[in-house]
């Protein structure tokens, strides 16, 4: 979990949601609750970038959109032939 630029809007966008959560909770609770979403969505969009990091390989041909294989596509190059 590396930081990051648009880590600075995620702090921001939670200190926010943490003031209006405040009168209905108190502060401690809506610091654990933020602490807890920030980490959460942390873990998530890391698991996401993985899963597409995965998905996608060498890249993705442009022609039909599969995943490259070897610097080849398994679609366009295999039909020229």
């Amino acid at each position: 979990m590396k930081f990051e630029r648009r880590d600075i809007l995620l702090i921001v966008g939670l200190l926010l949601f943490m003031v209006g959560l405040t009168p209905f909770t108190g502060l401690v609770y809506a610091l654990i609750i933020v602490i807890i979403m920030y980490f959460g969505i942390k873990v998530y969009v890391g698991k996401r970038k993985q899963s597409i990091e995965r998905d996608v390989g060498e890249g993705i041909c442009m022609e039909c959109g599969s995943k490259i294989f070897n610097k080849k596509c398994p679609n366009c190059d295999y039909s020229q032939k």
